[in-house]
Protein backbone atom coordinates (compact mmCIF):
# COMPACT_ATOMS: atom_id res chain seq x y z
CA UNK A 1 0.00 0.00 0.00
CA UNK A 2 0.96 3.22 -0.33
CA UNK A 3 0.18 6.89 0.95
CA UNK A 4 -2.81 8.42 -1.13
CA UNK A 5 -4.53 4.65 -0.82
CA UNK A 6 -4.13 4.34 3.09
CA UNK A 7 -5.17 8.00 3.53
CA UNK A 8 -8.03 7.40 2.00
CA UNK A 9 -8.97 4.03 3.81
CA UNK A 10 -8.08 5.79 7.00
CA UNK A 11 -10.14 8.46 6.35
CA UNK A 12 -13.54 6.41 5.15
CA UNK A 13 -12.73 4.71 8.62
CA UNK A 14 -12.60 7.77 11.09
CA UNK A 15 -15.83 9.03 8.78
CA UNK A 16 -17.89 5.50 9.45
CA UNK A 17 -17.11 5.67 12.72
CA UNK A 18 -17.82 8.59 14.16
CA UNK A 19 -21.14 8.63 12.33
CA UNK A 20 -21.63 5.48 14.07
CA UNK A 21 -20.35 7.02 17.41
CA UNK A 22 -22.76 9.78 16.60
CA UNK A 23 -25.81 7.64 15.94
CA UNK A 24 -25.12 5.19 19.12
CA UNK A 25 -23.46 6.66 21.44
CA UNK A 26 -23.60 10.98 21.07
CA UNK A 27 -24.47 13.11 18.07
CA UNK A 28 -21.44 15.33 19.24
CA UNK A 29 -19.14 12.55 17.46
CA UNK A 30 -20.65 14.56 14.07
CA UNK A 31 -17.93 17.25 15.20
CA UNK A 32 -15.50 15.06 14.04
CA UNK A 33 -16.65 13.82 10.67
CA UNK A 34 -16.80 17.67 10.33
CA UNK A 35 -13.05 17.58 10.97
CA UNK A 36 -12.51 14.89 9.11
CA UNK A 37 -14.15 16.28 5.56
CA UNK A 38 -12.24 19.21 6.25
CA UNK A 39 -8.98 18.31 6.03
CA UNK A 40 -9.95 16.40 2.79
CA UNK A 41 -11.60 19.51 1.44
CA UNK A 42 -8.39 21.39 2.50
CA UNK A 43 -5.61 18.86 1.64
CA UNK A 44 -7.64 19.10 -2.21
CA UNK A 45 -6.10 22.69 -2.43
CA UNK A 46 -2.66 22.12 -0.43
CA UNK A 47 -1.87 18.56 -1.16
CA UNK A 48 -0.89 18.18 2.25
CA UNK A 49 -2.48 16.74 5.98
CA UNK A 50 -1.55 15.81 9.14
CA UNK A 51 -2.11 11.98 8.84
CA UNK A 52 0.28 12.01 5.63
CA UNK A 53 3.32 13.27 7.69
CA UNK A 54 2.38 10.58 9.65
CA UNK A 55 2.02 7.74 7.13
CA UNK A 56 5.24 9.24 6.03
CA UNK A 57 6.93 8.98 9.04
CA UNK A 58 5.79 5.42 9.40
CA UNK A 59 7.49 4.81 7.24
CA UNK A 60 4.67 3.88 3.86
CA UNK A 61 5.66 4.46 0.43
CA UNK A 62 4.67 7.46 -1.85
CA UNK A 63 3.80 5.53 -4.97
CA UNK A 64 3.38 1.89 -5.27
CA UNK A 65 6.33 0.05 -5.93
CA UNK A 66 7.39 -0.42 -9.86
CA UNK A 67 5.70 2.48 -11.15
CA UNK A 68 8.44 4.74 -11.55
CA UNK A 69 6.84 7.89 -9.97
CA UNK A 70 9.30 10.26 -7.94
Amino acid sequence: MYIDRMLRIIAGFFILLSVTLAHFHNINWLWFTAFVGLNLFQSGFTNWCPMMTILEKAGVPKFPKGCGCK
